[in-house]
């Protein structure tokens, strides 16, 4: 049975809905009301502005969501009012990450060891073509993130760099959103832009990289700590339009097909080449795989990751059946690079939670669609099996 229509709440919510029947909130409940329903309006992300700025002088939040066939608008208490961040521990971060990643490509390329102060300052200073790559890949990245947030009016936070002197040199960047996004719309908008604005500096990098790097005889017995990089579909087809050839080329197919053998390589690292030939990446061509493979984590279609935004965006709550796939793909993975077990157990502990949008009715428009689907096509191609071997 319908409530009094002089109720205010109702009053508002009927302007823009249908309401077939309006449930109570008591409190034990998460919401003040109810109201199940249908939009009167096509245009949900119109209607969903519309009524969040009626209800924000009664600190009132209107949330729209699905169930089943019926549609549902949800008011609870409050208006999320984000805090101003302060800037001095994204700027003492950024400061070290750039030296831990000078440091680390200078690392890569050492012709003298330091033993002094100034020699270490000068040795740290030869890693600055990596460093320079590499940061403005992970800066074009998490701005992407920001400028898409900013440009909706969505609150998030400056990125966050975190320094590993190290390995890579970092362990990349993040930002946090202060805000539910408004809609799916926004939430794409947002978790896209990183991947697409990272892959835009880190391409040109690895193309000049590639064409400046040498193709080089392997020793038919590896050195102890001898590594090679991972292989995505997109890597490997780089190399093989700059270089004419596969790499790392086996010295013999030991009777194998050509197909199989790649296969094997591709999902397993192995066998290593030796006595084979690879390309000897300059730090350029390095900064810039390092881009791909921060782009490929990041599209992992899970929890808050960016690849997660995708996949909630097209899938909606059914996006949490994956997650056991996910794991399973994972865990197999950790057989060939131990390193996927770490991954498997963080998205096993946080990859159930999603930024759920405010407004859940509003579908993503075709162009968004498209975008979406090109996020899932660009991770099945920058992904890579064996990040290390």
């Amino acid at each position: 049975m319908l409530p009094d229509q002089n109720d205010l709440y109702t009053k508002q919510v009927s302007r823009y809905f249908n309401i077939q029947d309006v449930t109570w909130g008591n409190g034990k409940d998460k919401f003040l009301v109810r109201y199940r329903g249908k939009l009167r309006d096509s245009d949900s992300a119109q209607a969903y502005d519309q009524l969040a700025q009626t209800l924000r002088p009664h600190n009132v939040t209107p949330l729209f969501r699905h169930d089943g066939k019926d549609q549902v608008v949800l008011l609870i208490n409050g208006v999320i009012a984000p805090k101003p961040t302060k800037m001095w521990g994204n700027v003492v971060f950024f400061t070290l990450t750039v030296l831990s990643v000078m440091f680390v490509g200078a690392s890569y390329s050492a012709t003298f060891m330091p033993s002094s102060l100034a020699d270490w300052v000068r040795f740290t200073l030869t890693g600055w073509p990596y460093a320079v790559a590499l940061m403005a890949i992970l800066v074009c990245h998490e701005f992407g993130h920001y400028l898409a947030g900013r440009y909706h009016k969505t609150a998030v936070t400056l990125p966050f760099f975190i320094p590993l002197p190290v390995g890579l040199g970092t362990l990349g960047a993040f930002i946090q959103l202060k805000e539910p996004p408004k809609n799916k719309r926004i939430l794409l908008d947002i978790g896209l832009a990183g991947p697409l604005a990272g892959l835009v500096v880190a391409i040109p990098f690895l193309i000049y990289g590639l064409y400046h790097s040498p193709v080089e005889q392997l020793p038919a017995q590896l050195p102890l700590m001898q590594g090679f990089e991972g292989n995505s579909i997109f890597y490997l087809f780089l190399k093989y339009v700059i270089k004419g050839q596969l790499l790392p080329h086996p010295a013999t197919y030991a009777g194998l097909s050509p197909v199989f053998y790649w296969l094997r390589y591709f999902f397993t690292g192995r066998p290593l080449p030796a006595g084979g030939v690879d390309i000897i990446l300059n730090p350029i061509a390095w900064a810039g795989w390092v881009g791909l493979l921060v782009t490929s984590l990041n599209l992992i279609p899970a929890g808050q990751l960016d690849g997660g935004h995708i996949m909630y965006v097209l899938l909606g709550k059914r996006t949490s059946k994956l997650l056991p796939f996910i794991l399973v793909i994972l865990v197999a993975l950790s057989f060939v690079y131990s390193g996927w077990l770490l991954w498997a157990f963080l998205i096993f502990l946080l990859g159930r939670y999603h930024a759920e949008p405010l407004d859940e009715i509003t579908p993503l428009d075709p162009k968004r669609r498209a975008l979406a689907v090109l996020g899932v096509l660009i991770f099945i191609l920058v992904f890579m099996p064996v990040p290390f071997s």
